[in-house]
């Protein structure tokens, strides 16, 4: 790790912190000064980020990066919550260690104190009292550090829509009960499935990120795994659900080192070299799918597990279980409907029957304009049309779907897998 005054790579470092510890350092400090201060607290945390990217560029990373970026966010927070007469009068109120702790609080124990603060800052994201639409956004915004834009990419709406929503859930927020406490984990039960989705999120953004340089985010699937293990070993979420979710992750995870070829280009599953995957979360993945049978439970979790699995432990591409594949897609559409689903079980379909079997299923689809005007659709319909012989449907599917790619690594892709020669 770099001390002192070694020098330090600012924009990497950046990026590094700012999403490892955004999340955790909002969760510390909304619990200290109450859910009401949260957009406060957000700004505090950044404002100590930017400073940090000054300081540790010139000064080498401190000792222990993340008691100062604690003590760095306090001193931004305590100091805006002191300006003006009616928010010194809540803070005393409400937060009265703040102002007896002044400005250099002792540093708390990140490894005992932040997995709980994570988990209720999560569940305070999913308040009942906010618009579901928005409880998505702010736990991804609070949390995750996501940009407006990766939200919107992963929701499939538009900046504006995001930062209309954020705004609706701190509002929601500061009206709510919970502006004067963060509430014990014991009593934010009923939110468990809309912090699951969350998380489903947060890994989908790193296993696919929709960043403009990096394809694949690491430390985000790291980060949903690492807060989805917290939730499954804690009472509150320890159920079914939150272990198949588990189970999907370290399955998914298992194939990241093999995703990319050696330039960062994308790799199909058909291309990976499987003796690449990773052994330990392949083993991971299936002592959670075992956990998540118990009862008689089942989510879209088990069913995205299973077909997770499926594919995780088939010897080759060619003798994937595709059959089996299609029956779990099925199951999924029935317990959990979704055009998206339909889609990826037209590939299942393809694979197994042919790609006129494929183009059957989705014939009798009904899109809505959100999957109809993305990538994903027309990469399907131009691969299965190139697959039939249809070549100029094929091309027409082609050239929408490299319009509608999100990021370069993903048009790439979609270049070399729908080539027409």
């Amino acid at each position: 790790m770099i001390r002192g005054n070694d020098p330090v790579d600012a924009p990497g470092l950046v990026e590094h912190y700012f999403r490892h510890e955004y999340g955790r350092q909002v969760a510390l400090l909304a619990r200290k000064a109450g859910v009401r201060h949260l957009a406060i607290v957000e700004e505090a945390v950044q404002a100590a980020m930017l400073a940090a990217l000054t300081a540790w560029a010139a000064r080498g990373l401190p000792e222990d990066p993340s008691a100062w970026l604690y003590r760095a966010a306090w001193r931004n927070l305590l100091g805006e919550l002191r300006r003006g007469a009616r928010r010194r009068r809540i803070l005393e109120q409400t937060a009265p260690e703040l102002v007896r702790e002044g400005d250099d609080p002792p540093v708390p124990s990140f490894a005992a104190d932040v997995p709980d603060d994570m988990l209720r800052m999560l569940f305070v994201c999913c308040d009942e009292a906010i618009p579901g639409e928005s409880r998505l956004v702010l736990a991804l915004k609070t949390l995750c550090g996501f940009s407006a834009a990766e939200i919107a990419l992963r929701l499939f709406t538009t900046e504006a829509n995001v930062r209309k929503r954020l705004t609706r859930a701190r509002h929601k927020l500061r009206e709510s009960a919970l502006a004067f406490e963060t509430p014990p984990l014991a009593s934010l039960a009923t939110r468990l499935a809309s912090v699951h989705t969350v998380l489903y999120l947060l890994f989908n953004e790193g296993y696919l990120a929709a960043h403009a340089e990096l394809a694949i985010r690491r430390d985000l699937c790291d980060e949903a795994i690492r807060l989805t293990t917290i939730l499954a070993e804690h009472v509150i979420g320890a159920v079914p659900d939150t272990f198949a979710l588990l189970a999907l992750m370290h399955l998914q995870a298992a194939r990241l080192p093999a995703r990319q070829d050696a330039t960062g280009a994308l790799l199909l599953l058909e291309e990976q070299d499987r003796s690449r995957w990773d052994d330990d979360h392949l083993r991971e993945g299936a002592v959670w799918l075992a956990r998540s049978a118990q009862g008689d439970t089942f989510s879209r979790y088990h069913a995205e597990a299973g077909i997770a699995a499926e594919h995780a432990f088939a010897p080759s591409f060619a003798e994937t279980r595709w059959d089996r594949i299609d029956e779990l897609y099925a199951m999924l559409e029935r317990i959990d409907p979704s055009p998206q689903h339909t889609l990826n079980r037209a590939v299942a379909v393809a694979e197994r029957s042919g790609p006129q079997a494929g183009l059957a299923l989705l014939h009798e689809l009904r899109p809505p304009a959100w999957l109809t005007e993305s990538y994903q659709w027309h990469a399907v319909l131009a691969d299965l049309h190139r697959r039939a012989g249809d070549v100029i449907l094929a091309r027409d599917h082609r050239d929408r779907a490299l319009a509608c790619a999100p990021t370069t690594f993903v048009r790439e892709l979609l270049r070399r897998r729908l080539s027409l020669r």
